[in-house]
């Protein structure tokens, strides 16, 4: 395995708004992570093998019957687990304890006192005085961001109350021993003062990760891994000017050099007098080979008519598609077809298989190739 992935971190999603931003700390933080739907296949979870794993939130109820559980390789893996709002919920139905729902949700602003040792959150502190009076004075407590409406009122054999708040009684539990630990709050997010360091703990401390997930770290493990796949083949790229598909034109340049044709489809979509800042850019200054394709005509005469978002993105993404082949026929040696895409744009257009989490939007670049097309 190599060094940026040796330490891994894997997050599964109960749909909560908040789920991609977990992801982006703990990749701030420096390891590497994934997202994956709590309903994924065990065997994807076993084949990832993870340091620890973070369950998420979700606006789904865990008093409801149907409402999504954590897969019970979850408990199998003998790793640290961390459970986030509704993932704190599900661990504690799921590991025996109990939850209900409350006649009012709770979002906002609010105060945990931390009310026992904890593994987690031992010496971090944001109050040393309690201005109201109902706690010691230098009473260990926390500033956080809540977002929920059940809580757990029942915590599960083997876990401690180590965290509670004036509208949430069981804040905080941990099982020490098997180092399972919840927190309704949400620790992702800027409004939780001490999240970044909470995180942390659980990644770090916790979980033994190594923080090898760094850029400079990145970029040279992935110019080996394009010579080592390309070879002596020639790539074309699909440059839309974005910041996706910049950024692994800057990087495949960086690897490849003369193997790699940016093909920029002018779609006659793009701001006033963008496409020539795109050609200035990467022809001009970086000495990368772009040609640039003037295909206005045949996306608004595709687009004619149509007026649902999501079967204009497939016409585009099926355009892209027929322009990339015509150009990559010109050119020897053109065996593949490179594309840039975040993360969040695979997730989006993924869903989960039981309709619990949907497909947000379709985009362009994610999905594969047709098979017809002979680009790899």
């Amino acid at each position: 395995m190599s060094q940026i992935h040796a330490s891994r971190i894997l997050i599964l999603d109960f749909g909560s708004q908040y789920t991609q931003l977990i992801g982006r700390r703990i990749r701030e933080i420096g390891v590497y992570c994934e997202i994956y739907p709590w309903d994924v296949a065990p065997q994807k979870i076993v084949d990832f093998d993870p340091h620890g794993i973070i369950l998420s939130g979700s606006p789904e109820s865990t008093t409801q019957a149907n409402s999504p559980r954590a897969p019970s390789i979850v408990w199998g893996k003998n790793i640290p687990i961390l459970g986030i709002c509704y993932g704190m919920q599900t661990i504690a139905v799921q590991m025996g304890g109990k939850t209900q729902g409350s006649l009012t949700s709770e979002f906002g602003y609010a105060n945990v006192k931390i009310s026992a040792q904890s593994r987690l959150l031992k010496d971090l502190n944001d109050n040393q005085d309690d201005d109201n009076g109902d706690a010691p004075q230098n009473q260990q407590s926390l500033d956080v961001w809540m977002s929920h409406g059940d809580k757990v009122t029942t915590v599960p054999d083997g876990f401690i109350i180590t965290g509670s708040s004036a509208n949430c009684p069981i804040a905080v539990m941990e099982d020490i021993s098997n180092r399972i630990f919840c927190v309704q709050f949400h620790p992702e997010v800027t409004h939780t003062k001490q999240g970044e360091a909470i995180l942390a703990r659980f990644v770090l401390d916790i979980c033994k990760c190594k923080p090898n997930w760094l850029t400079n770290n990145i970029i040279e493990e992935n110019i080996i891994h394009i010579r080592e796949k390309v070879g002596t083949d020639h790539v074309i790229l699909g440059l839309s000017g974005g910041v996706d598909s910049s950024v692994v034109a800057a990087l495949l340049h960086k690897a490849l050099g003369t193997q790699l044709t940016c093909v920029f489809v002018d779609t006659g979509l793009l701001r006033l007098h963008e496409g020539d800042q795109v050609m200035a850019t990467f022809a001009q200054h970086m000495g990368v080979k772009v040609i640039r394709v003037d295909a206005e005509v045949r996306f608004l005469s595709a687009l004619k008519g149509e007026r649902d978002p999501e079967k204009k993105r497939k016409i585009i993404g099926g355009l892209f598609v027929d322009i990339f082949e015509e150009e990559s026929n010109k050119i020897k040696d053109a065996k593949w077809l490179a594309q840039g895409t975040i993360y969040p744009d695979v997730i989006e257009s993924a869903g989960t298989k039981n309709g619990k989490a949907h497909v947000i939007k379709s985009h362009h670049n994610v999905g594969g190739l047709p098979a017809h097309m002979r680009l790899k």
